[in-house]
């Protein structure tokens, strides 16, 4: 079936699209980030989704000594998923990463949450802005699919219900879709 023919996706406007897919990630928080290792295998990892900031559509910190670091040197190809299980939403971004440790965009987007993350072993590595071992991964997206409740909960739960009396998958929102090229040209406008 063509996506125009698709009732399970949505036309919104594309202004519209790239609100609700920002607040969705900003909402769920935790992505799994997906990776291939040497040997061909795909791992994934729970990882923060920082502040939105130019220069990459998504951001992320890591430790430069991570082995998601050689991962991404052997294939930079990544896979975020985020999903709420309250409300049966997700996102499936793909795209390329690329690791930075540029200073000023790490001093620029430091949480004091992350010193947690890196602990203190004294001296510059103590987990603030100035830590050696604080990189940033950059993904610029290639393409979106997610899927965005647009019921109230009741008819949700009756959705939920009648799926399962009926044996009739439930219709509890729309999948809509977005390239790269729509989320970076859009994007900066509703950040």
């Amino acid at each position: 079936m063509s996506k125009a023919n698709n009732p399970d996706r949505d036309n919104a406007p594309l202004g519209k699209k790239i609100q609700d897919l920002y607040d969705l990630i900003d909402g769920i928080e935790i992505a799994m980030f997906t990776t291939r290792r040497p040997d061909g295998h795909l791992v994934s990892r729970p990882m923060a989704t920082q502040t939105q900031a130019e220069g990459a559509d998504l951001w992320f910190v890591t430790d430069i000594e991570s082995n998601k670091l050689d991962e991404l040197g052997f294939d930079p190809q990544v896979n975020l998923s985020y999903y709420r299980d309250r409300t049966r939403e997700w996102v499936s971004v793909s795209g390329t990463a690329m690791v930075s440790q540029d200073r000023m965009a790490i001093h620029e987007l430091y949480q004091p949450d992350w010193k947690m993350w890196f602990g203190d072993e004294g001296g510059q590595r103590d987990g603030g802005p100035d830590d050696p071992r604080l990189a940033l991964i950059l993904v610029e997206v290639h393409s979106v699919t997610y899927m965005k409740v647009d019921k109230p909960k009741p008819l949700v739960l009756f959705e939920l219900v009648k799926g399962m009396v009926t044996g009739t998958p439930p219709n509890i929102g729309k999948e809509r879709e977005l390239s790269g090229g729509e989320v970076r040209a859009v994007g900066r406008e509703v950040k």
